[in-house]
């Protein structure tokens, strides 16, 4: 097993070694595509016409979500022409950039895309797998998953695993919520991405203003692979009465200076996503220490979910 692991690890870290380099070259983004309208997708693609200053093809299958997320995109303008972050002029252009779509095929001519549909598999390999036939051949195809293997999606893109022409172009660029507010984006390779896939990532999210954290293609990669297990404890806690929900949020709050308390951070996520997220740590490294909390579960299949469905841990 020893020799096994050690001729694996460098092959699995080759991408990680080097990332700082100018050894290939980014591919140049002048338009990008977003593949879902939901607060995620939004977000990205608005920070994109902001920041980047680029074209920004906004693609749902649902003509209501992308109406309703452009809507909010006029309303987080309009904010900051009241605020005086931005002007009117700038809002007005970061608006114009925005071109919503009910059709992958108008993403046929885009550098990069980025795919930010809810973490259920089968809808991401599916997307993918077509994807890989619209896209030009030099663009970068990136998911924004927050915890299914790079490796698997980029394996949905061919039917020859030899054939590396598509999967070496899947990447993930894995922002943090909310978008236009966090700087944090986890970068990860899948065990097909190539080099230049990962240097373009890296370039544009920096383009974007974020912050890159690279990470391994590992469960839950780094941010929910710390960030999870410190929720589902925090709800075990509330569960088996060591503290109150106030009093749990209050000591994370007021003894580690984080903005909010666990229960109140995973109201904000979404309890589905926790709990979404948790299962996956659990069944793919089979260690009891991520296993879910039995209230986490109950909460759910209550439909308690937290803000967005008005009831969670607080009520709203």
């Amino acid at each position: 097993m020893a020799s096994i692991m050690m001729r694996r690890l460098p092959g699995s870290f080759r991408h990680f070694s080097s990332t700082s380099s100018s050894r290939s070259a980014a591919v140049e983004v002048k338009r990008i595509g977003v593949v879902g309208a939901g607060q995620m997708g939004l977000g990205i693609a608005l920070v994109a016409a902001q920041r980047a200053q680029v074209p920004v093809t906004l693609v749902d299958s649902s003509q209501a979500s992308l109406d309703k997320g452009l809507a909010f995109a006029e309303k987080l303008l309009a904010k900051d022409v009241s605020k005086s972050r931005i002007t009117q002029e700038q809002a007005d252009s970061a608006r114009s950039l925005l071109t919503p779509s009910t059709t992958l095929d108008d993403l046929s001519s885009v550098d990069f895309i980025i795919e930010a549909v809810p973490e259920i598999p089968s809808l991401k390999f599916d997307i993918f797998s077509r994807l890989a036939q619209i896209a030009p051949k030099h663009a970068i195809l990136a998911t924004n998953t927050s915890s299914i293997s790079i490796t698997r999606i980029a394996a949905s893109t061919t039917k020859d695993a030899r054939d590396t022409t598509n999967s070496s172009r899947v990447v993930s660029t894995h922002f943090m919520n909310p978008v236009p507010v966090q700087k944090g984006v986890e970068i990860i390779a899948g065990l097909q991405t190539s080099q230049s896939t990962l240097d373009s990532a890296i370039a544009f999210c920096k383009r974007l203003g974020k912050i890159p954290s690279v990470s391994a293609d590992s469960p839950g990669f780094l941010a929910n692979r710390i960030l999870m297990p410190y929720i589902n404890e925090a709800i075990i806690c509330l569960e088996t009465g060591v503290g109150d929900r106030d009093s749990i949020d209050a000591i994370m709050k007021n003894g580690t200076n984080v903005p909010m308390g666990p229960l109140q951070l995973a109201d904000f996520i979404g309890l589905d996503t926790c709990l979404a997220i948790m299962k996956v740590l659990y069944e793919e490294t089979g260690d009891s220490k991520y296993r879910p909390s039995v209230h986490l579960r109950n909460m759910v299949d209550a439909g308690w979910l937290g803000k967005k469905s008005g009831k969670g841990f607080y009520d709203y």
